[in-house]
């Protein structure tokens, strides 16, 4: 299966408690379906010191579900699906189904 949600795109959360908010995406975990987003479900973990860390309280991004994650169309900034096109130079690209906007470079 093709990958939707890549890398550095500009994703809103649709569920949870940190709905509404608006974040790139910094890691997709593909075996959990899980994407890591960026100022989006911060969860505070305890670190024991270490050589070079000192330790303490650290806020840090958690996974959440992909599912919970829509893409954000590049034309008005609204949530949008994902579709697959076949360009006439052979290379599959993503656009937004809401404007039809490619995402892909």
């Amino acid at each position: 299966m093709a990958a939707r949600i890549r890398k550095g795109d500009r994703v809103i959360v649709i569920a949870g408690r940190d709905r509404g908010k608006v974040g790139e995406v910094l890691r997709v975990l593909p075996k959990e379906n899980r994407v890591i987003v960026r100022g989006v479900m911060l969860v505070k973990k305890h670190k024991k010191p270490s050589l070079r860390d000192p330790g303490g309280v650290v806020v840090q991004e958690a996974p959440i579900h992909v599912s919970n994650v829509a893409h954000i169309d590049p034309k008005d900034g609204r949530p949008t699906r994902i579709g697959f096109r076949i360009l006439e130079d052979g290379r599959k690209v993503r656009y937004a189904k809401r404007s039809g906007e490619l995402i892909d470079r």
